[in-house]
């Protein structure tokens, strides 16, 4: 697993030895920044079930201010941190320890401007992230937010303050992409 462009291009991430990741594939990761664009302007990254890093620390070589990873394994995170130190964005990156399920509140007033969200397939958490994606405070009007899932998991075509703009399949993976474009539409 390796960052593919921006200021880390190139550069290897490291995994666990006890790894129990489903990684983010080289060609997945490719689409799915080809999807947003290949460069950012400062954003502010929401990394859900962020694993050892691989979708967060490629935002910041492409040009994103901070990101915020939220992962509970203790084998991942320790990995994420060595992976932000070795490419030299340790100041820009927070870890919250913690389940998904139990982050919410401490997540208040993020204004995230992108957000990653991998759960473990089979999980069913891609609507009930949206869900909780539409509190107040927490992203900022226009902000994009992708699901990766299995593709026997149904994602809605609108969610809230979420419209999915695109999907990408393949194999048994899917991402979903959503705009947060205000009000909920009826």
């Amino acid at each position: 697993m390796r960052i593919i462009a921006g200021t880390a291009r190139g550069r290897s991430l490291k995994l666990p030895k006890n790894a129990t990741l489903r990684p983010t594939s080289d060609r997945v990761k490719e689409t799915l920044f080809n999807v947003l664009g290949q460069f950012f302007d400062g954003e502010r990254v929401l990394d859900l079930y962020a694993g050892v890093g691989s979708l967060s620390l490629e935002a910041l070589s492409r040009g994103a201010s901070h990101v915020t990873c939220v992962e509970k394994d203790r084998w991942n995170a320790e990995a994420l941190l060595a992976n932000a130190s070795t490419l030299g964005f340790a100041d820009r990156v927070t870890l919250l320890q913690v389940p998904v399920e139990r982050v919410w509140s401490r997540l208040a007033n993020g204004r995230f401007q992108l957000v990653f969200s991998d759960p473990p397939y089979a999980s069913g958490a891609g609507a009930q992230t949206l869900q909780s994606l539409a509190s107040p405070g927490l992203v900022e009007p226009g902000a994009r937010v992708v699901l990766e899932h299995d593709k026997r998991e149904e994602t809605p075509e609108r969610a809230g303050p979420f419209e999915r703009e695109d999907l990408r399949a393949f194999g048994d993976t899917v991402l979903s992409f959503y705009r947060h474009v205000g009000a909920a539409r009826t």
